[in-house]
């Protein structure tokens, strides 16, 4: 099978493939072996060895066992589902617009029953007032030169949204302060957001921490991610969507969530920051005029109501 098209795909395969032969070589058996051990092909234990098979989740099994490496399997497996999916190309995403890159997540989101979010460079698309979504998707669609689809991609990223609502589901969020002061919408919109902060905060499901510029940190800022329950993190980088799976990845990145959060206010002294933003925008220095826009979904800089989604 000749190399995949997809340059971070084939490099998933050569690890999973690099991972599978080092386990055959610390159980000091030779490829001959570990086929006549699996009931297979020399052949077939070369071919995956050298990424030119990808093998199925019963290939890894036999491998591991005939290896006695068993505690290697769920790592192993859940790396070879994602060597097809978890590197998703932004551009394939949205070739056909934002919408269905908003719209792709709904089941999941549905699925969540506990979500933690670590943002460092804009607000939480779960936190968004339509106003403040409206400027960052524009934005993202100008620079990838992508079909204007914002308006509703604007209604399905609130629609989306509306598990926040639900009781059932928890909501850890660590912010860097420095989201607070980016500038990525106009005034009356960043206050209108900032105002909906404050507001979504008194959820009692919702937990809001953010980390000071003046915090003696222990872990340095890193770049967006989200952990679905234990099973599931989504990571953001500018070329691609990484959505991992394997245990061992997302016990990596809890630990980072845990760290992160050790270093985060709450409370009063979260509200305190916000406010602070909110104040530095200029002429719209209380909570309760900030709030009263988010609820109509803030106005763009030129004045203009931005579309809302409900």
């Amino acid at each position: 099978m000749p190399p995949h098209p997809s340059s971070s795909v084939q490099k998933a395969r050569e690890s999973l493939a690099g991972r599978l032969r080092e386990i055959r070589k610390d159980a000091g058996i030779t490829g001959r072996e570990l086929a006549s051990r699996c009931g297979w092909s020399e052949s077939k234990s070369s071919r995956i060895e050298n990424a030119r098979t990808p093998p199925s989740d019963a290939d890894i099994r036999a491998w591991c066992r005939a290896c006695a490496a068993d505690d290697q399997i769920p790592d192993l497996i859940a790396a070879n589902r994602q060597s097809t999916d978890a590197h998703v190309q932004w551009r394939r995403l949205q070739r056909s617009g934002l919408r269905r890159l908003q719209e792709s997540t709904g089941d999941l989101y549905q699925q969540t029953r506990m979500f933690r979010v670590y943002v460092s460079d804009v607000i939480p698309g779960f936190l968004q007032t339509p106003g403040y979504a409206t400027a960052l998707l524009s934005s993202i669609a100008h620079f990838r030169g992508t079909p204007d689809d914002v308006s509703d991609a604007v209604t399905a990223r609130m629609r989306r949204n509306e598990v926040l609502a639900n009781g059932t589901r928890r909501f850890s969020f660590v912010l860097e302060e420095s989201v607070l002061r980016y500038r990525l919408c106009g005034t009356e919109t960043m206050a209108a957001q900032l105002g909906h902060l404050l507001a979504v905060m008194d959820l009692q499901n919702v937990a809001v921490g953010i980390v000071p510029f003046s915090e003696q940190r222990t872990v340095w800022p890193m770049p967006t991610f989200t952990i679905f329950d234990d099973s599931r993190v989504h990571a953001d980088t500018l070329d691609a969507a990484s959505t991992l799976t394997q245990p061992s990845q997302v016990e990596l990145y809890a630990r980072a969530f845990e760290r992160l959060s050790q270093g985060a206010v709450r409370g009063s002294a979260a509200r305190s920051l916000i406010t602070a933003a909110l104040a530095s925008l200029g002429g719209v220095p209380t909570r309760s005029d900030a709030w009263a826009a988010s609820r109509s979904g803030g106005a763009g800089s030129d004045g203009r109501k931005h579309h809302t989604a409900r």
